[in-house]
């Protein structure tokens, strides 16, 4: 007897490849799904300004990387404590040099135009529909970066003003790049800062809206990561420590549905022979001098670069070549 509801995902009307160029932005959840694709030799850029939590910060930057728009730059800059930040990055963007910071986001938003150019997905991940909103301009900001609340007011975006601004990021991505699908995604981390009840009034918003774009532009589609750790893998062995984010179980969980459901046959046939290279690449012999190891090594080598032509393994290439001249 089964004693849970397992989510059945349909397959996806277009399926995306490995080299196809897959650009992933968002919430935390963003920076899991493009770090798998990382492991796995997916062509991927993954979160270019940091992990985003609210859509319309999401969206603003990559309107930015979408028409290199630098005006923004200009605009959300700030000093806190000695250090350089901007209002709409992750604080991991940082400088004491007010001038270098501004370089480094201009290079991040150059970087993201350059993929676009040659991605075929774009996969947006939405965290809360909560926002901060400056109080000295009204502007609403991604990060706070610890300074004092009383800069800002906190607010819930309205159901309008998620899906107008949607509407208008995802015109203006088919304009300018009219073969990339977009998926969308709710991410199924709790935001208990906002407590339990206002957590599902802004899940439920964001959940409404990617059900409203869905309506309104056929090229894109959806991906229920939300619904798969919180309807199907709903115990709490599929959280991590905090009980608030998904276990590396949970996390291996929704991949896979992923897989499933929107890779391409290449893709799928790709992936169990690059978890066995990577358990061979993680084989420690006992004898590393012996022949048998040694023609390990090389059958280890002739994989990789038979790998070569479409993916990038050149690290693992040296590391292989390094074992063979040491013996």
């Amino acid at each position: 007897m089964l004693f849970r509801t397992e989510l059945q995902v349909p397959a996806a009307p277009m399926l995306i490849s490995r080299t196809g160029g897959i650009y992933t932005m968002g919430s935390c959840f963003a920076e899991v799904m493009g770090r798998k694709l990382e492991q796995v030799k997916a062509k991927v850029l993954v979160n270019p300004f940091g992990t985003i939590f609210n859509p319309l910060s999401i969206h603003k930057l990559l309107r930015a990387a979408i028409t290199q728009e630098y005006a923004i730059l200009e605009e959300g800059l700030v000093d806190q404590n000695g250090l350089w930040y901007h209002f709409d990055f992750h604080s991991s963007f940082s400088h004491q040099s007010k001038e270098v910071l501004l370089q480094t986001l201009k290079n991040q938003v150059d970087q993201a135009h350059q993929f676009l150019h040659q991605a075929e997905t774009v996969m947006l991940t939405w965290g809360t529909s909560f926002v901060y909103e400056r109080k000295d301009t009204g502007s609403l900001v991604a990060n706070c970066h610890k300074v004092p609340q009383k800069a800002f007011y906190k607010r819930l975006l309205s159901l309008e003003e998620i899906v107008q601004d949607t509407r208008q990021t995802l015109q203006l991505l088919q304009s300018q790049f009219p073969k990339v699908q977009v998926i969308l995604t709710v991410s199924p981390v709790r935001h208990i800062k906002d407590t339990l009840p206002l957590n599902s009034v802004s899940k439920s918003l964001l959940r409404v809206a990617t059900h409203q774009a869905l309506e309104l532009h056929p090229h894109i589609t959806y991906f229920p990561a939300y619904e798969l750790l919180l309807d199907d893998l709903r115990d709490y062995r599929f959280y991590g420590p905090d009980l608030i984010h998904p276990s590396e179980m949970a996390e291996e969980y929704i991949w896979k549905k992923f897989i499933d459901s929107y890779a391409d046959p290449y893709f799928k046939e790709f992936l169990p022979r690059w978890n066995e290279i990577q358990r061979e690449l993680a084989h420690r012999p006992f004898q590393p001098d012996s022949p048998a190891h040694q023609q390990f090594l090389q059958r280890l080598l002739q994989k990789l670069q038979a790998l070569a032509t479409d993916t990038d393994v050149e690290a693992e290439i040296a590391t292989v070549q390094r074992q063979l001249r040491m013996h």
